[in-house]
């Protein structure tokens, strides 16, 4: 069987689907694995690294994807990327489906079994192959790291002769992976930390790591998680009142971290304008939540927005700019996910397509979409011809109205 691991293409994404530490393992496993030549190079995996685990260097794309059966990615396929693929592969990669749903259509018209790292079902099971939360736990990290880079004071507090520097105090909206992590970051720096969430099972973890967890009503947050672990939408009411304390209590912090995140739906706005110019001028903001939309108002893809001295930063692909770690995590959880699916005596991938993990992240399947939240409804059967022409407005048939 040949593994192909194609080098990232899209702009700005450093990542890599495969570590020469994984390479070695499938090619272990019985393998044959072909490396595009400079896909680890924002990773600072060299090509003379994949080739001493065992991988043939391919000099294209093209040449890599040749004949292969499974092709590993990072973020989903471009369309060229799409094209170099051979019928009847399987791609595992970072889709984003919700993002960009029409390639569905182009995974099945070009008979490509697409499975979808980033809908692994959040069950025991599968927990060792969850990209968003390996990823998310550099995102969490990095985003304190980024954060207090460009904060002009230090986190801690100081006691010196010449008089106490106050702790800063930072706020993390979101107590997902992402958020825990930044909480231990912060508090590891030496930051007063509290955090809030919608579900009220993150207050126990939230303490745990020393933090205070804020809130305006307790009651109402205990039915806002899915049985998937995921947060979902609270009510307008809930979200009214969580606003006016949320803008009360950021008025008093220095940091502010958003990372709320709804699958398939645009970020929630957590922060507005005016709580943004509420703060005070050297603060900081980091919405990892930007690609999504973005949970701050005036945040932008990319860029550190400054507004009346409070800096927004909104950095693309944050797990990218700790590309080794992130490529490293990520090419683990698909190796761990590819081989509770191998066929060690036949050397190949054996996929149970009726399995709890694959209806999970199967997109495509034999030239259809399968996944339940993508394939479309069927169009109703025509009803049946009246036996005459109704008149007057009135419905032919005796049938009362349904």
């Amino acid at each position: 069987m040949k593994i192909a691991v194609l080098k990232e293409t899209r702009p700005g994404e450093t990542r890599v689907a495969a570590s020469p530490d994984t390479v070695k393992k499938f090619v272990a496993m019985g393998a044959s694995v072909a490396v595009e030549t400079g896909a680890g190079e924002g990773a600072r995996f060299s090509d003379d690294a994949f080739r001493a685990a065992g991988a043939e260097i391919a000099r294209s794309a093209a040449d890599a994807a040749n004949a292969a059966d499974l092709i590993l990615k990072v973020m989903r396929p471009t369309r060229e990327e799409l094209a170099v693929m051979q019928p009847g592969a399987t791609l595992a990669a970072i889709l984003q489906p919700y993002a960009e749903p029409d390639l569905l259509k182009s995974y099945a018209g070009a008979k490509i079994d697409a499975l979808a790292m980033d809908l692994m079902p959040r069950i025991t099971r599968a927990q060792s192959m969850d990209v968003l939360s390996s990823q998310s736990n550099l995102a969490g990290y990095k985003a304190v790291i980024d954060a207090a880079a460009c904060y002009g004071r230090a986190f801690p507090m100081m006691m010196t002769a010449a008089g106490t520097i106050a702790p800063a105090k930072v706020f993390i909206m979101g107590a997902g992976v992402a958020g825990l992590q930044a909480i231990a970051t912060a508090k590891r720096l030496g930051a007063v930390v509290s955090a809030t969430d919608v579900r009220l099972a993150a207050k126990e973890q939230v303490q745990s790591l020393g933090a205070t967890f804020v809130t305006v009503d307790e009651e109402a947050m205990k039915n806002a998680e899915t049985a998937g672990g995921y947060a979902k939408e609270m009510s307008e009411d809930f979200q009214r009142r969580q606003r006016e304390f949320v803008a009360e209590h950021i008025k008093k912090q220095n940091i502010v971290i958003t990372t709320a995140l709804i699958p398939g739906r645009p970020a929630p706005k957590l922060v507005t304008e005016e709580m943004v110019r509420s703060m005070a001028p050297g603060s900081i903001i980091v919405d990892l939540a930007v690609e999504q939309g973005g949970n701050v108002a005036m945040s932008r893809l990319g860029e550190a927005v400054e507004v009346d001295g409070v800096i927004i930063l909104g950095f693309a692909n944050v797990p990218g700019r700790l590309a080794a770690d992130a490529s490293t995590l990520y090419a683990r959880n698909l190796l761990n996910f590819l081989s509770a699916f191998w066929d060690k005596e036949g050397k190949t991938l054996a996929i149970d397509w009726n399995d709890e993990i694959i209806k999970g992240v199967a997109l495509t399947h034999d030239g259809k979409v399968v996944h339940p939240a993508f394939v479309e409804a069927p169009a109703p059967e025509p009803a049946a011809e009246p036996a005459s022409e109704p008149t007057n407005g009135e419905t032919s048939g005796g049938g009362e109205e349904g």
